[in-house]
This record gives structure tokens, C-alpha cells and sequence, in this order.
């Protein structure tokens, strides 16, 4: 009645896993407490170097306020014409021989 039943062993897989070892997956970790940290310490060196920036341009400014520059002295630039007229005729001749 059952012919499709095997008598016997039954035939080893031919494809086997190479580690049945398997590791146990860990619990995950609370990563927000760290992150909360590193936030709260990376605002304190924010902090500190605003208050020295805004220090040195303190500096800066009273600096320059003493220094009072040299009236600067405007150089009048004298174009001169030029001498010959521009032949334009002659230039689109030279262009279309390059």
C-alpha cells in the first residue's frame, strides 16, 4: 500500500552548513545614554570656543580702533588713447587664417 515510503536511513543532506553552531544574537544596547553624552560634551567645547572667539574679536576691535589708518591717497589712473585705430576688418582676417 505505502510504496513511496523508504526503508532505511534517510539520505544525508548534500548541502550542509558549514558552522551548526550558530551564535546567540545579544540583547540590544541602550546606545542613547552614550550619545547623550558625547552631545552634552561636544556643547561644552562648542561653548568655550565661542566665548574665546568672541574674546578675540573683543581684541581685534579695540585694536584696530586705536590704529587709525593713513588717509589713503586716490592715484588717478591716465588712460591714453590709442594711437593707431583698430582695424577690425584685418583682425577677422588674421582670426581665420589661425
Amino acid at each position: 500500500m505505502a510504496k513511496n515510503k523508504q526503508k532505511g536511513k534517510k539520505q544525508k543532506n548534500v548541502f550542509q552548513v558549514a558552522n551548526k553552531h550558530l551564535k546567540h544574537k545579544n540583547k540590544a544596547k541602550p546606545v542613547t545614554t552614550t550619545l547623550k553624552h558625547i552631545n552634552a560634551v561636544k556643547n561644552e567645547k562648542v561653548e568655550n570656543l565661542n566665548q574665546i572667539f568672541t574674546e578675540v574679536q573683543r581684541d581685534v576691535r579695540s585694536v584696530s580702533k586705536s590704529v587709525t589708518p593713513e588717509p589713503k591717497k586716490q592715484k588717478q589712473v591716465v588712460r591714453e588713447p590709442p594711437k593707431e585705430s583698430v582695424n577690425v576688418d584685418n583682425a577677422a582676417q588674421l582670426f581665420s587664417q589661425l
